[in-house]
């Protein structure tokens, strides 16, 4: 059979680029071990994928969807489960909100206990300072009086 060339496939698809693209991919899943729907005649995967585009022997659509499939990340069965997980990691998301609201407020409690509780205790330690403080000067004055020490004249 003769070479076909993109030419004669032009009228099949409405530009240029999309028939490169629908062709190359087709050739590569004819390389990947796809069979032909038509006859191979010793001929090389594009051209045997050039010469299915003209002669139609696969629909538009088909080749269309298998070019889409190709580069499609996530397929729609994924998507729609992606789509319910994630509608109940939301839901999980806000209940772990809640529950780390109200640990949080249990724990903003505790610490405002704990403040309170150093607060109080530094000021009984300071309250004993003052006290040794004051007994101490106390008992220095009463030594001065008492002439056990004398003061440096």
């Amino acid at each position: 059979m003769a070479r076909i060339t993109v030419e004669d496939c032009i009228d099949k698809f409405p530009s240029r680029f999309e028939l490169v693209l629908v062709a190359s991919n087709r050739a590569r899943k004819l390389h990947s071990g796809e069979n032909p729907s038509i006859e191979k005649d010793n001929d090389k995967n594009t051209v045997i994928a050039l010469r299915e585009i003209a002669s139609e022997s696969l629909s538009k659509d088909q080749l269309r969807n298998d070019l889409i499939e190709e580069y499609q990340t996530v397929s729609q069965n994924e998507n729609e489960e992606e789509i319910l997980n994630d509608e109940d990691s939301s839901e999980n998301l806000i209940e772990a909100s809640e529950n780390d609201n109200e640990d949080n407020s249990q724990n903003l409690i505790d610490e405002t206990e704990n403040k309170s509780l150093e607060v109080e205790n530094k000021n009984i330690d300071e309250t004993e300072v003052s006290n040794e403080e004051k007994n101490l000067q106390d008992s220095d004055h009463d030594m001065i009086n008492n002439d056990e020490i004398k003061p440096e004249e």
